[in-house]
């Protein structure tokens, strides 16, 4: 798989063909050819190629599971991407989840929650009840706040990737091998995070209808996401049946239901609590109330943590060597090992220094270190990683 990783990693680095070419002392021909996949380079030329876009060697050496098939969804329509940037998020979710289904291989396939069926869901005229039954399908409440939605889609079978990239990318969505994924610009705001998963939600699970137009559709998606999240008893019941106005003490609601102030906005006026010209009012005095402003956003960001947590317990079970898991998560081994919450592997629970001192001389003697050449023993400084 040297071609995908060679092409994954010159659009990470945000260059063409040819100036990798130019960077690598290669000619464009070979540069083009290597990366689809029609000659193989050799380990010299790999090297050169490493330094030109600042990786490892090894990096590009690393076999993907071919096995893995990818059907990658469309980009919103208002969405300014370059060609270069849309095949940089396709090539980063192949990436990582090649990577995230080498380790679903070695616990074995069981460790994943079945995968669900999409686009079951009948579309509705209502946006109140296209919400009801997008709660009823994912088994919650149809009142309430809700939790933590990409645990809640992890723990519901729907991958979740958080992806580092371009602020104008917002989300994409799509399936491997059947099982749907969706991909979030991990650089987002916690509140926008939460509605952009569940609009994307919506387009995984509803049948549309064949005629509706694409800009319909996402506006109708929009609007059923913040009827989900604020339901519309919810919404009266918190902000009362009328206002004159979006409120300072409304802040504590937007905490609560994990949505922005926006959001709430629109859903009082979409429910009959506060006027249009109320909600417009709200709009252009908006950045006067600091919800631009990061530090004024109560709600903590969501992680996707299923990929660290099989990681982890294929190394707690000597499933994986510690170096392996390090390999996957793309983490230094030393950080690995602090972050693992649970015991080291051979060690049910650490009851004294010695226990302790020998468990870690097992982990450094599995990354091949010569422990010799580090330290004695005695000179060991213990921490508990757990």
């Amino acid at each position: 798989m040297f071609s995908k990783n060679l092409r994954y990693y010159r659009l990470r680095e945000g260059i063409s063909k040819k100036e990798l070419a130019h960077r690598a002392g290669l000619s464009p021909q070979a540069s083009s050819n290597y990366e689809n996949d029609k000659r193989r380079p050799d380990i010299a030329i790999i090297r050169k190629i490493a330094q030109a876009l600042n990786r490892s060697i090894a990096d590009f050496l690393y076999e993907r599971d071919q096995s893995l098939l990818f059907q990658h969804g469309s980009f919103r329509r208002n969405s300014f991407l370059t060609k270069a940037q849309q095949d940089l998020v396709r090539e980063a979710v192949e990436e990582y989840f090649s990577r995230f289904f080498s380790i679903v291989e070695v616990l074995g396939g069981e460790v994943l929650p079945p995968t669900p069926v999409c686009h079951t869901l009948e579309f509705s005229l209502s946006d109140e009840e296209n919400a009801r039954h997008l709660r009823q399908c994912l088994r919650l409440s149809e009142e309430g706040p809700v939790g933590n939605l990409i645990q809640l889609l992890e723990n519901k079978g729907i991958l979740v990737y958080l992806h580092d990239g371009d602020r104008q990318f917002s989300c994409l969505g799509g399936t491997i091998n059947g099982r749907p994924y969706v991909v979030l610009n991990k650089n987002m705001h916690a509140e926008r995070m939460r509605s952009t998963l569940v609009q994307k939600l919506v387009d995984l699970m509803f049948v549309w209808p064949s005629d509706m137009p694409d800009k319909e559709q996402e506006r109708r998606a929009t609007a059923i996401s913040g009827a989900f999240l604020f339901p519309k008893d919810d919404v009266r019941r918190e902000l009362g049946l009328h206002r004159k106005g979006i409120s300072k003490d409304m802040e504590a609601v937007c905490q609560e239901y994990g949505i922005s102030k926006l959001l709430l906005a629109r859903r009082a006026r979409t429910c009959g609590v506060i006027s249009v010209s109320a909600e417009r009012a709200f709009c252009t005095h908006a950045s006067s109330w600091g919800w631009e402003d990061e530090r004024a956003r109560a709600h903590e960001r969501e992680e996707a943590t299923l990929f660290r947590q099989l990681v982890f317990r294929a190394v707690s079970e000597d499933e994986i060597s510690v170096s392996k898991g390090a390999e996957l998560l793309r983490m230094p081994v030393s950080v690995l090992i602090r972050s693992c919450h649970f015991p080291l592997r051979g060690v049910s629970h650490v009851t004294s220094v010695m226990d302790s001192r020998s468990c870690i001389c097992k982990h450094l003697l599995s990354i091949n270190i010569n422990t010799r050449r580090i330290c004695s023993l005695q000179q060991i400084t213990i921490v508990n990683p757990c």
